[in-house]
């Protein structure tokens, strides 16, 4: 068992969630399900209470609490592309799964959890400083699934 590990409530759906996240993104997989002992809050004994997975390497713990609390972009998932090809496969699968689209690469699944798609381009724009990096901030501004071939462009105008 990881010593940190990031747990993410879920109204009822964890293990739908994990086996998305297993499916869509390398390095990540379900690795438990773990059933209520007994009824509480927002379930019954037997529901699926807790489920042990792991997106791009971190471990998580999926927890079905009920409706009581909800995500928002204060907690993301920052999963860095190295294409445009990359960029649009995460980013096509969450959104093409029930998510939304939000803005500068990021985006929510249909669980509410929030992602930023983040191609390294741009990281490395912005990390560069000077004026480049301020064309290429400008111009993520403007999107909302970043466009690399955009983000180059602005990099050497």
């Amino acid at each position: 068992m990881a010593k940190n590990t990031i747990c993410l409530w879920y109204d009822t759906d964890a293990e739908a969630a994990a086996r998305f996240y297993a499916e869509t993104f390398p390095d990540s997989e379900v690795t438990g399900v773990h059933l209520a002992p007994s009824d509480y809050p927002s379930g019954k004994a037997g529901d699926v209470l807790t489920v042990d997975f792991t997106v791009l390497g971190i471990p998580c713990l999926g927890l079905n609490g009920g409706t009581t609390f909800k995500h928002s972009e204060a907690f993301s998932f920052q999963v860095s592309t190295e294409d445009q090809e990359e960029t649009d496969r995460y980013w096509n699968a969450i959104v093409g799964n029930g998510g939304e689209e939000s803005a500068c690469g990021w985006c929510r699944d249909k669980w509410g959890i929030s992602w930023q798609i983040t191609p390294r381009i741009l990281m490395e724009a912005l990390a560069a400083g000077g004026d480049g990096a301020k064309r290429a901030f400008e111009a993520m501004m403007e999107m909302k699934k970043i466009d690399v071939a955009a983000i180059e462009r602005a990099c050497r105008v």
